[in-house]
């Protein structure tokens, strides 16, 4: 069973910089669309931010030209550079994909399980 494995949350103090790192933990054969997306207490889930395998990127408007995210398509993994943290980005921050191929299978709109980022003052 594939997993997408997320590491890298923390507690961040506002201002302040963390990185969050997601892998699949079989072999892959490829990944379509990537992504990070967070839930906060009480709110719904929201997009923060995808990466096509060509680099192609979008952003939510809340984290642009603070959040930066990348990936390795070799290595079928993404990261997300979080800069200027602020208290509001605190949340569960999940990484997805879309639709992810092994030898055996194909996986659509696959979760990993989620890292807390919390936002000190």
């Amino acid at each position: 069973q594939v997993q997408l494995v997320e590491s890298g949350g923390g507690s961040v103090q506002t201002g302040g910089s963390l990185r969050l790192s997601c892998a699949a933990n079989e072999n892959i054969v490829r990944i379509n669309i990537m992504g990070w997306y967070r839930q906060a207490p009480g709110k719904q889930r929201e997009l923060v931010a995808t990466i096509t395998r060509r680099a192609g990127t979008e952003y939510a408007d809340s984290v642009k030209g603070r959040f930066t995210i990348s990936r390795d398509n070799i290595k079928n993994t993404i990261a997300l550079q979080m800069n200027n943290v602020k208290p509001e980005d605190a949340a569960v921050y999940y990484c997805h994909v879309d639709e992810m191929r092994t030898r055996e299978e194909l996986y659509l709109d696959y979760w990993g399980l989620g890292t807390q980022v919390t936002v000190s003052s």
